[in-house]
């Protein structure tokens, strides 16, 4: 993991504001909490189908995460009463935002093409290695939490060995490959904004926030298309080879792993084990569709 900007050493209530190019994109935002000893803090605001995921889907909306409907559909009430409640029971804040609103895809040109249509009909700069980000949900949870919030964190994420032989952009690692560390290092680029700097009406803040993709675009820019070789492959400025020590990850992994070899060890245990995913998810179902 290479770090490069300004990742705060402690704590805060921060809206997270990334480039989304697989399911990778989520585990990126925990391992920049962690350094922050923030873990348990980070939550995320979702596509709505997300939540009939087996066990996570109930998870994420337990633990303060926002189901959210696309264009007409986004119910704006809905959002801000949950975020409203989280504030007020002051649950610490890393709330994970992906403005485009699906992943830029390489093997999907349409949805690019799409997107940068859009931008060039709304009069806005066409973007290549990312798509036209969409404001509603950024501008709800920033108006609604802009007396709670310390910071926005906008972060550019960027996957080394996503280039073919012809230095065209492949597709970002799934969650499997990265695992097997078929990813050799994740470029994370973070720029800590404050919230006097960022526009409160709507109408400036989608300005605003196509101005912040559009330096995220040229960081990938240099980062994938850079003339010079030497360029290519990492962002402009100071970078820390960023390695988490033992007495973070070791005591999870112990807790976990133990758990699990327990319960998968044993006859009981098997069976407990698939009755848990079972009903737990038909539970879990039936909660997010009463209460999301």
């Amino acid at each position: 993991v290479i770090i490069y900007g300004d990742l705060p050493k402690t704590k805060e209530n921060v809206i997270y504001l990334s480039n989304h190019q697989c399911t990778v994109d989520w585990i990126i935002a925990d391992m920049l909490a962690i350094r922050q000893n923030a873990l348990g803090h980070v939550r995320y605001v979702l596509k709505d189908g997300l939540k009939w995921l087996p066990l996570y889907g109930w998870y994420f909306s337990q633990h303060g995460g926002v189901y959210v409907k696309r264009s007409a559909k986004f119910n704006e009430k809905e959002m801000r009463e949950k975020l409203r409640a989280q504030t007020k029971a002051e649950t610490p804040m890393y709330l994970v935002i992906f403005p485009e609103g699906t992943r830029y895809n390489p093997e999907i040109p349409k949805v690019i093409a799409d997107s940068q249509s859009f931008a060039e009909k709304e009069g806005l700069a066409v973007l290549k290695h990312v798509l036209t980000p969409r404001v509603k949900a950024t501008h709800v949870a920033i108006d609604t939490m802009k007396d709670y919030l310390d910071a926005v964190y906008d972060v550019t994420v960027a996957y080394e060995g996503t280039v073919d032989h012809k230095g065209q952009r492949k597709l970002a690692p799934s969650m499997t490959e990265f695992l097997c560390k078929e990813c050799p290092r994740v470029h994370i680029f973070i720029d800590r904004i404050e919230l006097k700097d960022i526009p409160e009406e709507q109408m400036y803040m989608r300005r605003w926030l196509h101005e912040r993709f559009e330096i995220k675009d040229k960081l990938l820019i240099e980062f994938y298309d850079a003339k010079d070789s030497k360029r290519r492959n990492k962002f402009p400025g100071k970078s820390v080879h960023s390695k988490l020590s033992l007495k973070k990850t070791l005591p999870s992994l112990l807790f976990l792993g133990g758990l699990t070899a327990s319960m998968l060890l044993t006859e009981s245990g098997r069976k407990l084990y698939v009755k848990t995913w079972i009903y737990g998810t038909l539970i879990g179902c039936l909660w997010v569709s009463i209460k999301p």
